[in-house]
């Protein structure tokens, strides 16, 4: 089950427990980046261009539910 990322007129609330501010999330990513390499050698990120990302599963770190979350209103959006 993919659970879409919230808004800014939603927020994750967990069915089971009712959870809203503490989940697990897994997500794949392809990603491009720019790496710099020191003199040393040592690998910096200086630019990262997110191509596609999805979540795979969302966990609720207080019930430990796996696929329980869904999207609600974030309170005062009018929704």
């Amino acid at each position: 089950m993919t659970v879409p990322l919230p808004t800014a007129t939603t927020r994750w609330r967990c069915t089971l427990c009712g959870n809203l501010t503490r989940f697990d999330v897994t997500r794949s990513s392809k990603v491009v980046e720019y790496v710099h390499l020191d003199l040393a050698g040592e690998p910096t990120v200086e630019e990262r261009q997110v191509v596609s990302e999805t979540i795979e599963s969302v966990r609720c770190r207080w019930c430990n539910a796996v696929d329980q979350v869904e999207l609600v209103d974030r309170p005062g959006t009018g929704s």
